[in-house]
């Protein structure tokens, strides 16, 4: 199950937040697979203390609106460190108090010791990251989730691309999103998808923006999928 609101009101303002921070640019940018796509979000950008908690609000009003049954958050490292702090303080504002956690990339081994920090990971844990390219850290973070006996239920990232991921450097049929749902059994819980980008671009139709939505149509033609 992805959970998104499709043509809603949420997933408008966050592609046009992300325009307007920077974060989603046009033009011609070669992705990790190796093409040429007509736009690139780099979550990276959301840089400072008024765009994070921005994006923290939409991560927030998006999951509680998903619907989806969890207790705790876990943000994988590096990224989702800071990403992770921000929702849980957001949900709380919003009357939803839940403990979280991140890990380490390397285990510390004097003090506390261990590659966890946080509240105890137990119960239903929803991931928190920005993107989703391979899957590949999902399934990291479902290991480390699934050795602290808990039991990861869903993640949620900004942006689905709707695109086909790549194995060993061949496209293939499925998204990362399909994978982590029907393989991983996970629910994806995404603020916006490539076709919320493409409704934006519509609306724009007669600026500058609007000249790159036949460019994001054929990329989707090319490599989207669902």
């Amino acid at each position: 199950m992805v959970v998104t609101g499709g043509q809603d009101r949420l997933a408008q303002d966050f592609v046009q937040f992300s325009v307007d921070a920077g974060v989603l640019r046009f033009g011609r940018f070669k992705t990790k697979a190796g093409r040429m796509s007509p736009y690139f979000f780099n979550a990276g950008l959301f840089d400072d203390g008024a765009k994070l908690g921005r994006l923290a609000q939409f991560y927030a009003q998006r999951i509680l609106a998903s619907g989806i049954g969890f207790d705790m958050l876990f943000g994988p490292a590096y990224k989702g460190i800071a990403l992770v702090a921000a929702v849980a303080i957001e949900l709380a504002r919003l009357g939803r108090n839940v403990p979280y956690a991140y890990n380490r990339k390397e285990a510390k081994d004097h003090g506390e010791g261990g590659a966890l920090v946080g509240a105890p990971v137990q119960g239903r844990v929803m991931i928190v990251d920005d993107v989703m390219s391979a899957g590949t850290a999902a399934r990291d973070s479902i290991a480390i989730i699934q050795a602290a006996g808990a039991t990861p239920c869903a993640v949620a990232i900004a942006l689905d691309r709707q695109e086909m991921a790549t194995e060993n450097g061949v496209d293939v049929k499925h998204s990362a999103v399909q994978y982590v749902r029907d393989q991983l059994g996970l629910q994806v819980c995404a603020i916006a998808r490539l076709e919320d980008l493409l409704q934006y671009l519509q609306q724009h139709s007669g600026d500058e923006l609007g000249a790159y939505l036949e460019q994001v149509r054929a990329y989707r033609q090319r490599y989207g999928t669902e």
